[in-house]
């Protein structure tokens, strides 16, 4: 069965454009020109991926991605036409998982559209080779239950984004070892993933100010100068 893809452009020779290349490579494609038919479409059809234009009428696509965030984990690779990097930081606070500056070249879209594809089989493959194994990671007051995918401190859940959470499982994975940024941005990011190191510093922040009693001392996620980071617990 193809894989859908939902296109969220106002620009209609860019939203056809863009439908045409991606039906050509085989997948099911489906459209929206504003933010609130995004939502409504994304929930109704529930695409195995999202190209997300950041500038829309009414709502922006920031605000439809920490929408869809709440109920949906699909992947989304946000369009700007911003060569700014408070665009892509934002987009990855409000939960995307790539982001592409306008203008672009059609191969560079596919090529990230079908990396993010590849990375959610491959973690859904492994999720159901590791099924039957209920891991939970006791660390002091801080428990992360892998098969439930939940993250508690002193039994009160936390509300972590996808990336958070998949960046504290391999933290936690990893306890006591040194982990460079690369090493961290290949197994959590993918080697394929199209940004940089200060992505992870980024995200390192964020989980800091969740899991850490003084984020300006940190216990649990430790740097190491010049070397990347050491998980404590």
């Amino acid at each position: 069965m193809a894989e859908k893809i939902l296109i969220v452009e106002d620009e209609l020779i860019l939203q056809e454009t863009l439908a045409y290349n991606l039906k050509h490579q085989g997948y099911e494609v489906e459209t929206a020109g504003d933010g609130q038919t995004a939502i409504d479409k994304a929930k109704q059809i529930k695409p195995d991926l999202i190209l997300l234009d950041i500038m829309l009428p009414g709502m922006d696509g920031f605000e439809v991605c920490r929408i869809l965030r709440k109920d949906m984990s699909v992947p989304i690779l946000m369009l700007t036409a911003r060569d700014d990097e408070i665009d892509r930081v934002v987009g990855l606070e409000v939960g995307a998982d790539d982001y592409l500056t306008k203008p672009f070249s059609m191969r560079e879209l596919i090529a990230r559209v079908r990396a993010l594809l590849r990375r959610v089989r491959l973690m859904q493959n492994t999720n159901q080779d590791s099924e039957s194994t209920h891991k939970i990671f006791h660390l002091n007051n801080l428990v992360i239950d892998e098969t439930r995918h939940e993250v508690m401190i002193d039994d009160k859940p936390l509300d972590l984004k996808p990336k958070e959470y998949d960046l504290l499982l391999y933290l936690a994975g990893h306890r006591g070892h040194i982990l460079s940024r690369e090493q961290i941005l290949k197994e959590v990011w993918g080697w394929d993933f199209f940004g940089d190191s200060r992505t992870i510093d980024v995200h390192v922040r964020w989980l800091r100010e969740k899991i850490e009693e003084n984020p300006a001392e940190p216990k649990r996620i430790i740097t190491i100068r010049s070397a990347g980071y050491r998980f404590e617990g």
